[in-house]
Protein backbone atom coordinates (compact mmCIF):
# COMPACT_ATOMS: atom_id res chain seq x y z
CA UNK A 1 0.00 0.00 0.00
CA UNK A 2 1.35 3.45 -0.92
CA UNK A 3 1.39 6.14 1.72
CA UNK A 4 2.18 9.87 1.45
CA UNK A 5 3.19 12.38 4.05
CA UNK A 6 2.09 15.77 2.79
CA UNK A 7 4.56 18.69 2.65
CA UNK A 8 4.42 21.01 5.65
CA UNK A 9 3.28 24.63 5.63
CA UNK A 10 6.81 25.65 6.64
CA UNK A 11 8.00 24.06 3.44
CA UNK A 12 5.34 26.10 1.65
CA UNK A 13 6.86 29.29 3.07
CA UNK A 14 10.27 28.25 1.76
CA UNK A 15 8.91 27.45 -1.68
CA UNK A 16 7.01 30.75 -1.70
CA UNK A 17 10.27 32.59 -1.07
CA UNK A 18 12.17 30.61 -3.70
CA UNK A 19 9.54 31.28 -6.35
CA UNK A 20 8.88 34.94 -5.47
CA UNK A 21 12.54 35.96 -5.83
CA UNK A 22 12.74 35.19 -9.58
CA UNK A 23 9.22 36.59 -10.04
CA UNK A 24 10.44 39.93 -8.71
CA UNK A 25 13.51 39.76 -10.95
CA UNK A 26 11.30 39.18 -14.01
CA UNK A 27 9.00 42.06 -13.01
CA UNK A 28 12.03 44.34 -12.66
CA UNK A 29 13.38 43.34 -16.06
CA UNK A 30 9.97 43.89 -17.62
CA UNK A 31 9.93 47.42 -16.29
CA UNK A 32 13.46 48.17 -17.43
CA UNK A 33 13.17 46.61 -20.90
CA UNK A 34 9.59 47.36 -21.88
CA UNK A 35 8.20 49.92 -19.44
CA UNK A 36 5.89 47.34 -17.86
CA UNK A 37 4.63 47.92 -14.28
CA UNK A 38 7.09 47.71 -11.40
CA UNK A 39 4.72 46.06 -8.96
CA UNK A 40 6.63 46.78 -5.72
CA UNK A 41 6.41 50.53 -6.37
CA UNK A 42 2.79 50.42 -7.50
CA UNK A 43 1.75 48.33 -4.49
CA UNK A 44 3.76 50.55 -2.15
CA UNK A 45 1.83 53.67 -3.19
CA UNK A 46 -1.50 52.85 -1.49
CA UNK A 47 0.33 51.38 1.51
CA UNK A 48 2.22 54.67 1.84
CA UNK A 49 -0.89 56.81 1.43
CA UNK A 50 -2.95 54.77 3.89
CA UNK A 51 -0.25 54.83 6.56
CA UNK A 52 -1.10 57.33 9.34
CA UNK A 53 0.81 60.57 8.82
CA UNK A 54 2.57 60.45 12.18
CA UNK A 55 3.77 56.90 11.61
CA UNK A 56 4.89 57.68 8.08
CA UNK A 57 6.89 60.73 9.15
CA UNK A 58 8.36 58.87 12.14
CA UNK A 59 9.53 56.06 9.85
CA UNK A 60 11.08 58.49 7.38
CA UNK A 61 12.91 60.41 10.09
CA UNK A 62 14.33 57.29 11.68
CA UNK A 63 15.49 56.11 8.27
CA UNK A 64 17.25 59.44 7.72
CA UNK A 65 18.84 59.11 11.17
CA UNK A 66 20.37 55.80 10.15
CA UNK A 67 21.54 57.09 6.75
CA UNK A 68 23.26 60.10 8.32
CA UNK A 69 24.52 58.24 11.38
CA UNK A 70 26.17 55.51 9.32
CA UNK A 71 27.25 57.95 6.60
CA UNK A 72 25.69 55.75 3.92
CA UNK A 73 25.66 58.43 1.24
CA UNK A 74 23.37 61.12 -0.12
CA UNK A 75 20.14 61.12 1.86
CA UNK A 76 17.81 61.33 -1.16
CA UNK A 77 19.53 58.54 -3.09
CA UNK A 78 19.95 56.14 -0.18
CA UNK A 79 16.42 56.83 1.06
CA UNK A 80 15.00 55.84 -2.34
CA UNK A 81 17.06 52.66 -2.26
CA UNK A 82 15.80 51.83 1.23
CA UNK A 83 12.19 52.59 0.28
CA UNK A 84 12.53 50.40 -2.81
CA UNK A 85 13.96 47.60 -0.70
CA UNK A 86 11.00 47.97 1.67
CA UNK A 87 8.57 47.77 -1.25
CA UNK A 88 10.29 44.71 -2.67
CA UNK A 89 10.35 43.17 0.79
CA UNK A 90 6.61 43.74 1.11
CA UNK A 91 5.92 41.77 -2.08
CA UNK A 92 8.40 39.13 -0.92
CA UNK A 93 6.53 38.72 2.38
CA UNK A 94 3.24 38.41 0.48
CA UNK A 95 4.89 35.72 -1.62
CA UNK A 96 5.98 33.77 1.45
CA UNK A 97 2.53 33.98 3.03
CA UNK A 98 0.98 32.94 -0.27
CA UNK A 99 3.28 29.91 -0.36
CA UNK A 100 1.92 28.82 3.02
CA UNK A 101 -1.67 29.27 1.85
CA UNK A 102 -0.94 27.43 -1.41
CA UNK A 103 0.41 24.41 0.46
CA UNK A 104 -2.50 24.49 2.92
CA UNK A 105 -4.92 24.31 -0.01
CA UNK A 106 -2.85 21.74 -1.93
CA UNK A 107 -2.87 19.48 1.11
CA UNK A 108 -6.65 19.37 0.84
CA UNK A 109 -7.18 18.74 -2.87
CA UNK A 110 -6.57 15.75 -5.09
CA UNK A 111 -3.24 15.55 -6.85
CA UNK A 112 -4.80 15.64 -10.30
CA UNK A 113 -6.38 19.03 -9.51
CA UNK A 114 -3.10 20.67 -8.43
CA UNK A 115 -2.55 22.60 -11.72
CA UNK A 116 -6.08 23.99 -11.54
CA UNK A 117 -5.61 24.95 -7.90
CA UNK A 118 -2.33 26.64 -8.83
CA UNK A 119 -4.00 28.65 -11.58
CA UNK A 120 -6.85 29.69 -9.29
CA UNK A 121 -4.38 30.65 -6.56
CA UNK A 122 -2.33 32.68 -9.02
CA UNK A 123 -5.45 34.51 -10.12
CA UNK A 124 -6.56 35.16 -6.54
CA UNK A 125 -3.22 36.86 -5.81
CA UNK A 126 -2.65 38.30 -9.28
CA UNK A 127 -6.00 39.99 -9.88
CA UNK A 128 -5.74 42.32 -6.84
CA UNK A 129 -2.12 43.04 -7.69
CA UNK A 130 -3.03 43.94 -11.28
CA UNK A 131 -5.95 46.12 -10.15
CA UNK A 132 -3.79 47.92 -7.59
CA UNK A 133 -1.14 48.54 -10.24
CA UNK A 134 -3.80 49.90 -12.57
CA UNK A 135 -5.31 52.18 -9.94
CA UNK A 136 -2.21 53.44 -8.13
CA UNK A 137 0.72 52.71 -10.42
CA UNK A 138 2.82 55.35 -12.15
CA UNK A 139 5.65 53.13 -13.36
CA UNK A 140 4.30 51.72 -16.62
CA UNK A 141 4.78 53.44 -19.96
CA UNK A 142 3.02 50.86 -22.14
CA UNK A 143 -0.25 51.79 -23.76
CA UNK A 144 -2.93 50.84 -23.16
CA UNK A 145 -2.28 50.34 -19.44
CA UNK A 146 -4.35 47.14 -19.50
CA UNK A 147 -1.34 45.48 -21.16
CA UNK A 148 0.62 45.98 -17.95
CA UNK A 149 -2.20 44.51 -15.88
CA UNK A 150 -2.42 41.46 -18.14
CA UNK A 151 1.35 41.02 -17.91
CA UNK A 152 1.20 40.92 -14.12
CA UNK A 153 -1.77 38.56 -14.22
CA UNK A 154 0.07 36.20 -16.55
CA UNK A 155 3.14 36.23 -14.31
CA UNK A 156 1.11 35.41 -11.22
CA UNK A 157 -0.76 32.59 -12.98
CA UNK A 158 2.61 31.09 -13.94
CA UNK A 159 3.80 31.65 -10.37
CA UNK A 160 0.75 29.78 -9.04
CA UNK A 161 1.31 26.90 -11.47
CA UNK A 162 4.94 26.75 -10.35
CA UNK A 163 3.79 26.33 -6.75
CA UNK A 164 1.54 23.44 -7.82
CA UNK A 165 4.35 21.79 -9.78
CA UNK A 166 6.82 22.05 -6.91
CA UNK A 167 4.23 20.70 -4.49
CA UNK A 168 3.59 17.76 -6.78
CA UNK A 169 7.29 16.94 -7.01
CA UNK A 170 7.68 17.15 -3.25
CA UNK A 171 4.66 14.90 -2.79
CA UNK A 172 6.09 12.34 -5.20
CA UNK A 173 9.41 12.35 -3.34
CA UNK A 174 7.59 11.41 -0.12
CA UNK A 175 5.89 8.36 -1.60
CA UNK A 176 7.32 5.22 -0.05
CA UNK A 177 6.75 3.34 -3.29
CA UNK A 178 5.92 4.55 -6.75
CA UNK A 179 2.65 3.17 -8.13
CA UNK A 180 3.72 3.47 -11.76
CA UNK A 181 6.94 3.13 -13.67
CA UNK A 182 6.53 6.70 -15.02
CA UNK A 183 7.01 8.37 -11.65
CA UNK A 184 10.63 8.99 -10.82
CA UNK A 185 11.47 8.96 -7.15
CA UNK A 186 13.80 11.80 -6.16
CA UNK A 187 15.34 12.85 -2.94
CA UNK A 188 13.41 15.75 -1.39
CA UNK A 189 16.51 17.53 -0.17
CA UNK A 190 18.20 17.26 -3.52
CA UNK A 191 15.09 18.63 -5.20
CA UNK A 192 14.96 21.62 -2.84
CA UNK A 193 18.63 22.31 -3.44
CA UNK A 194 17.99 22.17 -7.17
CA UNK A 195 14.99 24.47 -6.82
CA UNK A 196 16.97 26.90 -4.67
CA UNK A 197 19.82 26.93 -7.18
CA UNK A 198 17.45 27.58 -10.07
CA UNK A 199 15.72 30.34 -8.14
CA UNK A 200 19.01 31.98 -7.19
CA UNK A 201 20.28 31.71 -10.77
CA UNK A 202 17.18 33.34 -12.25
CA UNK A 203 17.24 36.07 -9.61
CA UNK A 204 20.94 36.82 -10.02
CA UNK A 205 20.69 36.86 -13.82
CA UNK A 206 17.72 39.22 -13.63
CA UNK A 207 19.46 41.48 -11.14
CA UNK A 208 22.63 41.43 -13.23
CA UNK A 209 20.79 42.41 -16.40
CA UNK A 210 19.02 45.17 -14.54
CA UNK A 211 22.32 46.47 -13.18
CA UNK A 212 23.79 46.35 -16.69
CA UNK A 213 20.88 48.36 -18.05
CA UNK A 214 21.28 50.89 -15.26
CA UNK A 215 24.96 51.19 -16.05
CA UNK A 216 24.29 51.68 -19.74
CA UNK A 217 21.88 54.53 -19.08
CA UNK A 218 23.98 56.23 -16.39
CA UNK A 219 26.06 59.34 -17.12
CA UNK A 220 29.49 58.44 -18.44
CA UNK A 221 31.22 60.99 -16.22
CA UNK A 222 31.27 60.23 -12.49
CA UNK A 223 29.20 62.62 -10.40
CA UNK A 224 32.17 63.45 -8.21
CA UNK A 225 34.27 64.40 -11.22
CA UNK A 226 31.50 66.62 -12.57
CA UNK A 227 31.16 68.39 -9.24
CA UNK A 228 34.92 69.00 -9.05
CA UNK A 229 34.98 70.20 -12.63
CA UNK A 230 32.28 72.78 -11.90
CA UNK A 231 33.71 73.90 -8.57
CA UNK A 232 35.80 76.51 -10.37
CA UNK A 233 33.93 79.77 -10.94
CA UNK A 234 31.93 79.61 -14.16
CA UNK A 235 32.81 82.59 -16.39
CA UNK A 236 29.29 82.57 -17.82
CA UNK A 237 27.58 83.20 -14.48
CA UNK A 238 26.30 86.68 -13.56
CA UNK A 239 28.85 87.06 -10.74
CA UNK A 240 31.87 85.93 -12.76
CA UNK A 241 33.79 89.14 -12.05
CA UNK A 242 33.23 89.15 -8.31
CA UNK A 243 36.64 89.35 -6.57
CA UNK A 244 35.62 87.00 -3.73
CA UNK A 245 36.49 83.49 -4.88
CA UNK A 246 34.96 80.37 -3.27
CA UNK A 247 37.24 78.59 -0.83
CA UNK A 248 38.58 75.39 -2.44
CA UNK A 249 36.14 72.59 -1.65
CA UNK A 250 33.06 74.81 -1.60
CA UNK A 251 30.17 73.26 -3.53
CA UNK A 252 29.56 74.54 -7.09
CA UNK A 253 27.43 77.66 -7.35
CA UNK A 254 25.19 75.78 -9.78
CA UNK A 255 24.31 72.18 -9.02
CA UNK A 256 24.61 69.83 -12.02
CA UNK A 257 21.12 68.59 -12.85
CA UNK A 258 22.15 64.98 -12.28
CA UNK A 259 23.28 65.95 -8.77
CA UNK A 260 20.19 68.00 -7.86
CA UNK A 261 18.46 66.49 -4.86
CA UNK A 262 15.24 64.59 -5.46
CA UNK A 263 12.62 64.06 -2.77
CA UNK A 264 9.14 62.92 -3.77
CA UNK A 265 6.61 60.24 -2.93
CA UNK A 266 7.39 57.93 -5.86
CA UNK A 267 9.92 55.09 -5.78
CA UNK A 268 10.17 55.33 -9.56
CA UNK A 269 9.41 58.73 -11.13
CA UNK A 270 6.38 58.86 -13.43
CA UNK A 271 7.19 58.77 -17.11
CA UNK A 272 4.97 61.12 -19.11
CA UNK A 273 4.93 61.20 -22.90
CA UNK A 274 4.88 64.73 -24.24
CA UNK A 275 2.59 63.84 -27.15
CA UNK A 276 -0.05 62.52 -24.73
CA UNK A 277 0.20 65.36 -22.19
CA UNK A 278 -2.04 68.38 -21.81
CA UNK A 279 -2.46 70.63 -18.80
CA UNK A 280 -6.17 71.07 -18.03
CA UNK A 281 -7.58 73.82 -15.83
CA UNK A 282 -10.83 72.46 -14.42
CA UNK A 283 -13.56 73.71 -12.13
CA UNK A 284 -16.76 72.46 -10.52
CA UNK A 285 -17.63 75.84 -8.99
CA UNK A 286 -20.46 76.23 -11.51
CA UNK A 287 -22.13 73.06 -10.30
CA UNK A 288 -20.59 70.52 -12.68
CA UNK A 289 -17.04 69.61 -13.56
CA UNK A 290 -15.85 71.47 -16.63
CA UNK A 291 -12.60 72.09 -18.42
CA UNK A 292 -11.94 75.82 -18.53
CA UNK A 293 -8.79 75.63 -20.64
CA UNK A 294 -6.13 73.16 -21.83
CA UNK A 295 -2.53 73.74 -22.82
CA UNK A 296 -0.04 71.53 -24.59
CA UNK A 297 3.62 71.82 -23.71
CA UNK A 298 4.31 73.59 -27.00
CA UNK A 299 1.56 76.10 -26.26
CA UNK A 300 3.04 76.80 -22.83
CA UNK A 301 6.48 77.25 -24.37
CA UNK A 302 4.92 79.72 -26.83
CA UNK A 303 4.40 82.30 -24.08
CA UNK A 304 7.16 84.76 -23.20
CA UNK A 305 9.70 82.83 -21.15
CA UNK A 306 11.19 83.88 -17.83
CA UNK A 307 14.31 82.40 -16.30
CA UNK A 308 16.12 82.60 -13.01
CA UNK A 309 18.76 80.84 -10.97
CA UNK A 310 16.90 79.29 -8.03
CA UNK A 311 17.94 77.49 -4.86
CA UNK A 312 15.44 74.97 -3.54
CA UNK A 313 15.52 72.89 -0.39
CA UNK A 314 13.43 70.13 1.12
CA UNK A 315 11.68 71.02 4.37
CA UNK A 316 13.13 67.79 5.79
CA UNK A 317 16.68 68.93 5.12
CA UNK A 318 18.63 68.95 8.36
CA UNK A 319 21.13 71.65 9.25
CA UNK A 320 23.97 71.22 6.71
CA UNK A 321 22.07 68.40 5.00
CA UNK A 322 22.40 67.63 1.29
CA UNK A 323 18.74 68.17 0.33
CA UNK A 324 19.40 71.61 -1.17
CA UNK A 325 20.46 72.54 -4.70
CA UNK A 326 20.68 75.44 -7.13
CA UNK A 327 19.97 75.43 -10.84
CA UNK A 328 18.63 77.63 -13.64
CA UNK A 329 14.86 77.45 -14.20
CA UNK A 330 12.97 78.53 -17.34
CA UNK A 331 9.22 78.71 -17.72
CA UNK A 332 6.12 80.86 -18.04
CA UNK A 333 4.71 83.18 -15.41
CA UNK A 334 1.57 81.79 -13.81
CA UNK A 335 0.07 85.28 -14.07
CA UNK A 336 0.52 85.19 -17.85
CA UNK A 337 -0.94 81.73 -18.31
CA UNK A 338 -3.96 82.48 -16.13
CA UNK A 339 -4.88 85.41 -18.38
CA UNK A 340 -6.07 82.80 -20.87
CA UNK A 341 -8.08 80.79 -18.32
CA UNK A 342 -11.70 81.98 -17.80
CA UNK A 343 -11.76 81.85 -14.02
CA UNK A 344 -15.11 81.72 -12.20
CA UNK A 345 -16.00 84.76 -10.09
CA UNK A 346 -15.56 82.89 -6.81
CA UNK A 347 -12.20 81.35 -7.77
CA UNK A 348 -9.67 81.76 -4.97
CA UNK A 349 -7.24 78.82 -5.05
CA UNK A 350 -5.57 76.41 -7.43
CA UNK A 351 -5.19 72.75 -6.53
CA UNK A 352 -2.22 71.33 -8.42
CA UNK A 353 -2.06 67.56 -8.88
CA UNK A 354 0.84 65.39 -10.01
CA UNK A 355 1.15 62.13 -11.88
CA UNK A 356 2.46 60.41 -8.75
CA UNK A 357 -0.60 61.31 -6.66
CA UNK A 358 0.92 64.36 -4.97
CA UNK A 359 -1.13 67.55 -4.61
CA UNK A 360 -0.79 71.05 -3.18
CA UNK A 361 -2.75 74.31 -3.28
CA UNK A 362 -1.77 77.90 -3.91
CA UNK A 363 -3.93 81.01 -3.64
CA UNK A 364 -4.73 83.20 -6.62
CA UNK A 365 -3.91 86.18 -4.41
CA UNK A 366 -0.37 84.87 -3.99
CA UNK A 367 -0.01 84.39 -7.75
CA UNK A 368 -1.42 87.85 -8.50
CA UNK A 369 1.03 89.44 -6.06
CA UNK A 370 4.14 87.58 -7.23
CA UNK A 371 5.08 87.58 -10.94
CA UNK A 372 8.02 85.27 -10.17
CA UNK A 373 5.78 82.23 -9.69
CA UNK A 374 6.29 80.13 -12.78
CA UNK A 375 5.44 76.86 -14.43
CA UNK A 376 8.91 75.63 -15.39
CA UNK A 377 9.72 73.34 -18.30
CA UNK A 378 13.51 73.74 -18.52
CA UNK A 379 16.36 73.26 -16.10
CA UNK A 380 19.70 74.53 -17.34
CA UNK A 381 18.03 75.35 -20.67
CA UNK A 382 17.12 71.71 -21.30
CA UNK A 383 13.76 69.94 -20.81
CA UNK A 384 13.14 68.73 -17.30
CA UNK A 385 14.34 65.19 -16.78
CA UNK A 386 11.93 62.43 -15.85
CA UNK A 387 13.44 62.35 -12.35
CA UNK A 388 12.85 66.06 -11.83
CA UNK A 389 9.32 66.53 -13.04
CA UNK A 390 8.95 66.36 -16.83
CA UNK A 391 7.07 67.90 -18.48
CA UNK A 392 6.34 70.72 -16.06
CA UNK A 393 6.68 71.78 -12.43
CA UNK A 394 5.91 74.90 -10.43
CA UNK A 395 8.27 77.33 -8.72
CA UNK A 396 7.03 79.40 -5.77
CA UNK A 397 9.68 81.68 -4.24
CA UNK A 398 10.59 81.47 -0.56
CA UNK A 399 8.84 78.14 0.06
CA UNK A 400 10.26 74.67 0.64
CA UNK A 401 9.99 72.02 -2.04
CA UNK A 402 7.02 70.32 -0.35
CA UNK A 403 4.80 73.14 -1.68
CA UNK A 404 6.01 72.84 -5.28
CA UNK A 405 4.57 69.91 -7.26
CA UNK A 406 6.27 68.39 -10.29
CA UNK A 407 4.96 66.02 -13.00
CA UNK A 408 1.91 68.31 -13.02
CA UNK A 409 -1.09 66.73 -14.73
CA UNK A 410 -3.96 68.99 -13.68
CA UNK A 411 -4.95 72.25 -11.99
CA UNK A 412 -8.36 72.59 -10.36
CA UNK A 413 -9.95 75.93 -9.49
CA UNK A 414 -11.25 76.10 -5.93
CA UNK A 415 -13.27 78.58 -3.90
CA UNK A 416 -11.72 77.47 -0.61
CA UNK A 417 -8.28 76.30 0.42
CA UNK A 418 -7.40 72.65 0.93
CA UNK A 419 -4.50 71.02 2.72
CA UNK A 420 -1.82 69.55 0.50
CA UNK A 421 -0.31 66.07 0.60
CA UNK A 422 2.33 66.72 3.27
CA UNK A 423 0.24 69.27 5.18
CA UNK A 424 -2.35 66.52 5.70
CA UNK A 425 0.48 64.52 7.25
CA UNK A 426 1.42 67.11 9.81
CA UNK A 427 3.91 69.40 8.06
CA UNK A 428 3.66 73.19 8.15
CA UNK A 429 0.92 74.78 6.06
CA UNK A 430 3.04 77.78 5.04
CA UNK A 431 6.42 75.99 4.71
CA UNK A 432 8.39 79.23 4.42
CA UNK A 433 12.14 78.81 4.07
CA UNK A 434 14.14 79.34 7.25
CA UNK A 435 17.61 80.88 7.00
CA UNK A 436 20.55 78.49 7.05
CA UNK A 437 24.33 78.67 6.71
CA UNK A 438 26.73 75.80 6.17
CA UNK A 439 30.47 75.15 6.35
CA UNK A 440 31.47 73.17 3.25
CA UNK A 441 35.23 73.19 3.63
CA UNK A 442 38.19 73.90 5.89
CA UNK A 443 40.73 73.97 3.08
CA UNK A 444 43.99 73.17 4.85
CA UNK A 445 45.49 72.05 1.54
CA UNK A 446 44.96 75.61 0.22
CA UNK A 447 46.89 77.30 3.05
CA UNK A 448 48.80 80.41 2.06
CA UNK A 449 51.11 82.86 3.81
CA UNK A 450 50.23 86.51 4.40
CA UNK A 451 53.07 88.32 6.09
CA UNK A 452 53.94 86.35 9.21
CA UNK A 453 50.62 84.52 9.26
CA UNK A 454 49.40 81.35 7.61
CA UNK A 455 45.79 81.57 6.46
CA UNK A 456 43.34 78.75 5.84
CA UNK A 457 40.35 79.39 3.55
CA UNK A 458 37.05 78.27 5.07
CA UNK A 459 33.89 78.47 3.03
CA UNK A 460 30.35 77.40 2.38
CA UNK A 461 26.88 78.68 1.61
CA UNK A 462 24.17 80.77 3.29
CA UNK A 463 20.57 80.88 2.14
CA UNK A 464 17.41 82.67 3.21
CA UNK A 465 14.92 81.99 0.45
CA UNK A 466 14.21 85.14 -1.55
CA UNK A 467 15.06 87.37 1.41
CA UNK A 468 18.77 87.50 0.70
CA UNK A 469 21.82 87.29 2.96
CA UNK A 470 23.41 90.49 4.25
CA UNK A 471 26.15 88.99 6.43
CA UNK A 472 27.87 85.74 7.41
CA UNK A 473 29.94 85.35 10.54
CA UNK A 474 32.32 82.63 11.70
CA UNK A 475 33.33 81.69 15.24
CA UNK A 476 36.41 79.62 16.04
CA UNK A 477 36.45 77.58 19.25
CA UNK A 478 33.40 79.47 20.56
CA UNK A 479 35.26 82.77 20.28
CA UNK A 480 34.00 86.06 18.93
CA UNK A 481 31.96 86.08 15.75
CA UNK A 482 34.02 87.44 12.86
CA UNK A 483 32.70 88.64 9.48
CA UNK A 484 33.17 86.48 6.40
CA UNK A 485 33.43 87.75 2.86
CA UNK A 486 30.36 87.31 0.66
CA UNK A 487 30.49 86.52 -3.00
CA UNK A 488 27.70 88.13 -4.99
CA UNK A 489 24.95 85.53 -5.44
CA UNK A 490 24.05 84.45 -8.96
CA UNK A 491 20.41 85.32 -8.39
CA UNK A 492 17.97 86.93 -5.96
CA UNK A 493 16.67 83.48 -4.93
CA UNK A 494 19.93 81.58 -4.64
CA UNK A 495 22.35 80.73 -1.91
CA UNK A 496 25.30 83.04 -1.24
CA UNK A 497 28.86 81.71 -1.27
CA UNK A 498 30.90 82.96 1.69
CA UNK A 499 34.60 82.76 2.54
CA UNK A 500 36.57 83.30 5.75
CA UNK A 501 40.38 83.22 5.74
CA UNK A 502 41.35 82.01 9.20
CA UNK A 503 44.70 82.72 10.87
CA UNK A 504 45.92 79.14 11.25
CA UNK A 505 46.89 77.54 14.55
CA UNK A 506 47.78 73.87 14.92
CA UNK A 507 45.63 71.54 16.97
CA UNK A 508 41.95 70.75 17.42
CA UNK A 509 39.47 73.44 16.41
CA UNK A 510 35.71 73.88 16.11
CA UNK A 511 34.30 76.28 13.54
CA UNK A 512 30.73 77.61 13.62
CA UNK A 513 28.81 79.76 11.15
CA UNK A 514 25.72 81.94 11.23
CA UNK A 515 24.10 84.35 8.79
CA UNK A 516 21.92 87.44 8.75
CA UNK A 517 19.01 87.86 6.37
CA UNK A 518 18.78 90.74 3.94
CA UNK A 519 16.56 92.78 6.27
CA UNK A 520 18.90 92.30 9.24
CA UNK A 521 17.03 89.40 10.84
CA UNK A 522 19.52 86.98 12.42
CA UNK A 523 19.48 83.29 11.61
CA UNK A 524 17.54 81.39 14.27
CA UNK A 525 20.03 80.16 16.86
CA UNK A 526 17.71 77.77 18.70
CA UNK A 527 18.02 74.17 17.56
CA UNK A 528 14.80 72.79 16.07
CA UNK A 529 14.25 69.57 14.14
CA UNK A 530 12.90 69.46 10.63
CA UNK A 531 9.30 68.77 11.61
CA UNK A 532 7.03 70.60 11.11
CA UNK A 533 8.57 73.87 9.83
CA UNK A 534 12.16 73.08 8.88
CA UNK A 535 15.39 72.76 10.86
CA UNK A 536 17.15 75.66 12.58
CA UNK A 537 20.40 76.13 14.49
CA UNK A 538 24.01 76.97 13.76
CA UNK A 539 26.26 74.60 11.87
CA UNK A 540 29.57 73.61 13.45
CA UNK A 541 32.50 71.55 12.19
CA UNK A 542 35.29 70.12 14.36
CA UNK A 543 38.68 69.45 12.81
CA UNK A 544 41.10 67.43 14.92
CA UNK A 545 44.88 67.63 14.69
CA UNK A 546 45.08 70.38 12.10
CA UNK A 547 48.61 70.75 10.80
CA UNK A 548 50.36 71.96 7.67
CA UNK A 549 53.10 70.14 5.85
CA UNK A 550 55.57 72.11 3.77
CA UNK A 551 55.75 75.84 3.25
CA UNK A 552 52.51 77.58 2.25
CA UNK A 553 52.55 79.57 -0.97
CA UNK A 554 52.41 83.35 -0.76
CA UNK A 555 49.09 85.21 -0.70
CA UNK A 556 47.49 84.50 -4.12
CA UNK A 557 46.09 87.98 -4.58
CA UNK A 558 42.39 87.04 -4.49
CA UNK A 559 40.39 86.09 -1.48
Amino acid sequence: MSMSRKPSLLLGALVGALLTAPLLAIITLGQRLAGLPFLPSDFFNPVRDLTPGELLVFTIQRMVDVIIGLNLGRVDEVAKQVETAMAVGLIFIIGIISGVIFFWVFNRVERRTLPTAGIIGGLIVGIPMALISQAFGVTTTVEPKIVGALWLLLLFVGWGIAHAWVYGRLLASRDEKSTTDDVVRIDRRQFLVTLGTASATLTVVGAGLNALLNRDTAPSTPVEAQAVAQAVSDPTLPNANDPVQPAPGTRPEVTPVEDHYRIDISLIPPTIKEEDWVLPFTSSLGGSQEVLAEFTLDEIKGYDAVEAFITMSCISNRVAGDLISTTKWTGVRMQTLLQDVPLPENAAYLKITSADGFDETISLEQINNDPRIMLAYYWEEKPLTTEHGFPIRIHIPDLYGMKQPKWITGIEILAEDQEGYWVRRGWDKVARVRATSVIDTVAVEAAYSLGDEVRIPIGGIAWSGDRGVSAVEVSVDEGEWQPAQLRAPIGDRTWTIWRFDWAFAEGDHTFSVRCVEGDGSPQIEAVEGVRPRGATGHHSVTENGLTISGTPAPFPGVN
